[in-house]
């Protein structure tokens, strides 16, 4: 049994940003597993929606990437994939290994939209509630990178709500890819970060509950990673008329500015957000990610 995101065609539909969500009861036996149902988690879902994994599991995609982590924290979900920080606020969790949503240079899907075109003349910044990784990085910028920080106001992702009493709104997802830049200035996080550290960031990883590491060990989420990235051009085109973005530039962000691997590049860059995260005062501890079978 699959949950759909509201406003979906063809069975895909676009985050929304928070709302609630209900996961059912059963008593079928199959795992439950959340995943957002942005763009950039297309890839990781498509072969239990469309592909060789159907029926064996029971998912839920009209969640925000935040509301998955309440889901996996409240154990109403045996997985999610699940903002990288929240690894460090859910106790006894485990990571699934290989597979991310991160980036190596410019992610597209995770910006600062200013009203100006140098970040130190911004003094009060929106922030988007969907993810609370993207606000913990921005909050790392602006403290370690640029050396102050503004005024916090956490919002619905509304950007014109936003803007009208902030100088900078940060947007995830989705309605990042849309914004105009003819009357704002967008600053793309994973851009950023790339210039400040040399390194990749990671936004997104599968977590499990320890109590269910060998169930979802045995979906081979890697595997599914790869059955979906063979379906591209089908996912492109089915999102093409959601967002007004042209096959190709949707094609380019899933295969150019998105990374699914956590190759070495992103975990040098998930230790360091972790370790500047608690400099920071952002997360307690700044452990090692507990990895599935290891």
């Amino acid at each position: 049994m699959v949950g759909w995101a509201p406003g979906g065609i063809g069975g895909w539909g676009v985050g929304q940003g928070m709302r609630e969500t209900k996961v059912q009861s059963s008593d079928d036996g199959l795992p439950r597993i959340a995943a957002s149902s942005y763009l950039n988690t297309a890839p990781l879902i498509w072969s239990f929606l469309h592909g060789t994994r159907r029926h064996v599991i029971r998912l839920v995609t009209d969640a925000a990437p935040a509301r998955c982590a309440d889901l996996l924290a409240w154990g109403e979900v045996d997985a999610a994939l699940v903002p990288i920080i929240e690894y460090e606020r859910i106790p006894e969790i485990r990571v699934v290994p290989d597979v991310c949503v991160g980036s190596h240079s410019a992610v597209r899907s995770v910006v600062l939209a200013s009203k100006y075109d140098d970040l130190k003349k911004v003094r009060k910044v929106a922030l988007d509630a969907s993810s609370r990784t993207s606000q913990a990085l921005i909050k790392i910028i602006f403290r370690e990178f640029l050396g102050f920080e503004p005024q916090w106001e956490s919002c619905s992702p509304d950007l014109a709500v936003m803007l009208k009493t902030n100088d900078a709104a940060l947007i995830i997802g989705d309605p990042a890819m849309k914004i105009s830049s003819k009357d704002l200035h967008i600053f793309d996080l994973a851009t950023l970060w790339r210039q400040f550290t040399r390194v990749g960031f990671v936004f997104a990883m599968w977590m499990a509950r320890a109590s269910a590491a060998a169930v979802i060990r045995d979906l081979d989420l890697a595997g599914v990673r790869d059955e979906g990235l063979e379906h591209v051009d089908e996912i492109a085109r089915k999102y093409e008329p959601l967002l007004g973005l042209s096959q190709g530039e949707l094609i380019t962000y899933l295969c150019d500015n998105i990374c699914f691997s956590f190759d070495d590049d992103m975990q040098k860059g998930q230790e360091l957000f972790f370790k500047l995260a608690y400099k920071h005062g952002i997360i307690s501890n700044a452990t090692s990610l507990k990895i599935i079978d290891e």
